[in-house]
């Protein structure tokens, strides 16, 4: 599975990185993530400069996408052109949003019937956007699914493994990050938060 990591300007460094070390622990399995960005080289909102591993057009040949949150994703999302230049298929694609990075997937259409999962810093922009928000840390409807808060990143990889690999997978993999004497209740967490947001036909599906 090829996941791409979508990354703007004013990125949190949580999202954009704790993901691809996730999910990039299936590299075995031939799971690649890689950061995703419009242009060579972005910059987190704490100053932190990472160079993008694939461009911008790789989110529409991804099998995934995670769009990570920014504190810039307001004018993010109001460029049409820039939005005009993604191109996601969640018929066929797995799509995650962390925080605001929900305001893109409303910005591409992508919002309708979907229960927005956002952080403190978001929910203004939630509000004003009129996205129906739910109360919680994860929701998924079909292969949309959003995330709020910096434990995001845990939750929306657990689900993208969970519908895409094995439960072993995910649980070794979210084992992997966690701290030392913790393992198992972060990896307990995250299967239970994602869970009952699994098609019927459960894991793998």
């Amino acid at each position: 599975m090829q996941i791409a990591i979508l990354t703007f300007d004013g990125f949190n460094e949580l999202d954009s990185l704790v993901a691809p070390a996730v999910l990039n622990q299936l590299h075995a399995r031939g799971w690649a993530a890689y950061i995703t960005a419009p242009t060579a080289q972005v910059t987190s909102l704490h100053g932190v400069v990472i160079e993008r591993q694939r461009p911008l057009g790789f989110a529409s040949e991804a099998d995934a996408v995670i769009v990570c949150a920014s504190d810039r994703m307001v004018g993010i999302a109001g460029n049409a052109g820039l939005m005009g230049e993604i191109r996601l298929d969640p018929a066929n694609q797995l799509i995650g949003a962390q925080g605001s990075g929900a305001l893109l997937l409303a910005a591409l259409g992508f919002a309708n019937g979907v229960a927005i999962c956002d952080d403190d810093a978001a929910a203004a922009w939630a509000a004003n956007a009129g996205l129906d928000r739910h109360d919680g840390p994860f929701h998924a409807t079909s292969h949309i699914a959003t995330a709020g808060g910096w434990y995001a990143p845990l939750y929306l990889t657990a689900w993208i493994i969970l519908r895409g690999g094995a439960r072993a997978d995910a649980e070794a993999a979210i084992h992997h990050v966690a701290p030392p004497a913790e393992r198992d209740a972060w990896v307990e967490r995250a299967i239970t938060t994602v869970a009952p947001f699994l098609p019927p036909s459960g894991i793998g599906a």
